[in-house]
């Protein structure tokens, strides 16, 4: 088909108008999804409303149950809690790893419960080589106990135990490191974390101060339940296996002996005529054992006194669930009805359930900021 120059002409011409359209029509739309990306980046509500989104979570390194317990409860999900030692593993039994040198080495903070519980800290932190670490020592400006003045610790042993436990470092030093068990000095110990977290990230104040306080509150209630069913047994004795309980004794007015100092000791001759002579003295009628230590023997020495054994967990150890907040709470609970036993003979579930600890699963509540 042959086509005339005007029809040509015009044929050129609506192309061009065509081509002008589509090409206007491309430029509208890419200008439009330009500008939807760019609202999109400035106005999401999660980068307006959290700033951790546009930082780095903080990396929190917890040492042991309690305070992970603790900083968990303060933390909430502003920051990621890890803790340093295996849940099953104890501090008295710690043996450092090579990977704990890098969870040390990433994080921005460490807790510690001080006092000497975490000897083996001082070796970790200078191999991490984390100049930037920030650390929160749980016990700051709480009231100790010298392990001097605690009954028990004056008896002597002899030159070549003595050494043993030096070169070891079975012992628990100048003073007394199991402040978490008096629920009075856990809320400071709340409180030196909540302090310490907003140092290191300032950001998250209103989160870490409203956690804290919450969990605070749960504190101060166990605290007084604690002191109602304790009352009655003012001044009284109890024997535990190893030497966790002078503070929580001394908060609710009692007196706290024990058979060894450390978990992993073995009790000496000295050791087992303390604690018979003081179970004939005060008539108790249960000893206090612990979920993973001390139950071979206690119980000879418990048949031997003719009196029942229970547990009172210091929460050294535990399973994984064991991290969580309320875990303490609970576990607390238990730990008093298991002494309230011990003064009055009668048998509780955690008698009857020596040796089977139970796990408890709970879901903490955070309290959540929705602005910064």
């Amino acid at each position: 088909m042959v086509h005339s120059k005007t029809e040509f002409s015009q044929s050129k011409s609506w192309v061009r108008r065509l081509s002008i359209v589509v090409v206007s029509t491309i430029a509208v739309g890419m200008g439009s999804c330009t500008a939807n990306t760019s609202s999109n980046l400035t106005e999401s509500p999660q980068a307006q409303s959290s700033p951790v989104a546009a930082t780095k979570e903080l990396q929190v390194v917890t040492t042991f149950l309690p305070i992970t317990q603790f900083t968990k409860a303060v933390a909430g999900d502003r920051a990621e809690v890890i803790q340093l030692l295996p849940t099953n593993v104890g501090p008295h039994d710690y043996q450092a790893k090579p990977e704990d040198v890098q969870k040390l080495a990433n994080a921005d903070v460490l807790v510690e419960n001080g006092l000497g519980m975490e000897e083996f800290l001082d070796d970790l932190v200078k191999n991490a080589g984390n100049a930037q670490l920030k650390v929160i020592d749980s016990s700051q400006g709480i009231k100790t106990i010298a392990t001097e003045e605690i009954e028990g610790h004056e008896h002597e042993h002899e030159a070549g135990e003595k050494k043993a436990e030096a070169e070891h470092g079975h012992d628990h030093g100048e003073f007394n490191p199991h402040i978490w068990l008096d629920p009075k000095r856990a809320v400071r110990q709340v409180e030196n974390i909540r302090d310490g977290l907003i140092a290191a990230d300032p950001d998250g104040k209103a989160v870490y101060t409203a956690n804290a306080a919450a969990y605070i509150q749960k504190l101060q209630a166990l605290d007084a339940e604690t002191t109602q069913a304790l009352k009655p047994y003012t001044g009284k004795t109890f024997v535990a296996f190893h030497d966790f309980a002078p503070y929580f004794a001394q908060s609710y007015n009692l007196k706290a002996n024990f058979l060894v100092d450390v978990p992993e000791e073995n009790p000496s001759p000295d050791d087992v005529k303390r604690v018979m002579d003081t179970v004939k003295i005060t008539h108790l009628k249960t000893l206090l054992t612990e979920p993973q230590q001390g139950k071979d023997a206690f119980s000879a020495l418990a048949k031997d006194l003719k009196v029942q054994i229970s547990t009172f967990d210091p929460m050294e150890t535990g399973g994984a669930e064991a991290t969580q907040p309320d875990y303490y709470l609970t576990t607390m609970r238990q730990n008093v009805k298991a002494l309230v036993s011990a003064f009055t003979g009668q048998t509780t579930q955690s008698s009857l359930l020596f040796g089977m600890q139970k796990s408890i699963a709970v879901v903490p509540q955070w309290v959540k900021a929705t602005q910064y």
